[in-house]
């Protein structure tokens, strides 16, 4: 899979996708990220691509010429329009069901926008979906990009050791983890649960689940209307619900 970054700081992208194990992948081939400077795409001797937005108001706004140069620049490149996410806090809030649908993609462009936003003309041109992070503003697309770079690069085959490696992590079945622990056994009076030294492996799966379920009950009980639940794990619910009424 290849992703495109539209950015007006490649640099930091770049510190960010060398390291640890998006970095490892980039260098072993299993996803190709690219980061082009949007900048390198004005028509002025300053390199300028922000004006002032017309009506009045703070702050400056992106132009739509170097933007749409960048992009057209980048589908020159891969032979054909690939899909184009622009990061922004009015965009659908990220989940990971829609990690793995964009991780389906064969190209996709993530568009940064800075200072007050993006022309909107070039919006309605080029986007076609606006993503957000969270309920909260940023500086700049940057960092949600890398999120979203990230989130979905894992998800690539040969990425991650297996694919356990992401299908028992929180959000991924719509549960949130279940806790882990490594040596030593006791720290801080505080023991390992003793079916994790068991070496019993059922008993090992039957635990985590139980705790996974646990865990979103008490803190993300909205999940719990996506994820696929069992017989058994109906049972576990219903036995929570039951503590809490208790209280």
């Amino acid at each position: 899979m290849r992703i495109d970054i539209m950015t007006l700081f490649p640099e930091m992208c770049e510190t960010v996708l060398d390291e640890s194990i998006i970095g490892r992948a980039r260098e072993n081939g299993f996803v190709d990220i690219r980061c082009t400077n949007i900048r390198d795409f004005a028509n002025n001797k300053h390199n300028r691509v922000d004006d002032a937005p017309y009506g009045g108001g703070m702050g400056m706004l992106m132009q739509t010429q170097p933007v749409f140069d960048c992009y057209e620049h980048i589908c020159a490149q891969i032979g054909k329009r690939p899909k184009v996410i622009y990061m922004s806090p009015q965009g659908k809030v990220l989940t990971q069901n829609k990690v793995k649908e964009l991780a389906r993609e064969d190209n996709l462009i993530i568009l940064c926008g800075h200072y007050e936003g993006i022309d909107e003309r070039v919006i309605e041109e080029i986007v076609d979906e606006e993503i957000s992070i969270g309920d909260y503003v940023l500086t700049g697309g940057e960092l949600p990009a890398l999120v979203l770079a990230d989130s979905i690069s894992r998800m690539l085959p040969g990425v991650l050791a297996n694919d356990e490696a992401f299908e028992q992590e929180s959000h991924y079945s719509s549960l949130l983890e279940y806790p882990q622990y490594t040596r030593p056994p006791e720290w801080h009076g505080k023991k390992v649960p003793d079916v994790l030294l068991s070496g019993h492996h059922k008993n090992i799966e039957l635990w985590r689940r139980e705790q996974s379920i646990r865990r979103t009950f008490e803190r993300r009980r909205d999940m719990l209307d996506n994820a696929e639940l069992s017989k058994s794990d109906r049972k576990i619910l219903d036995s929570l619900e039951k503590e809490t009424k208790k209280y």
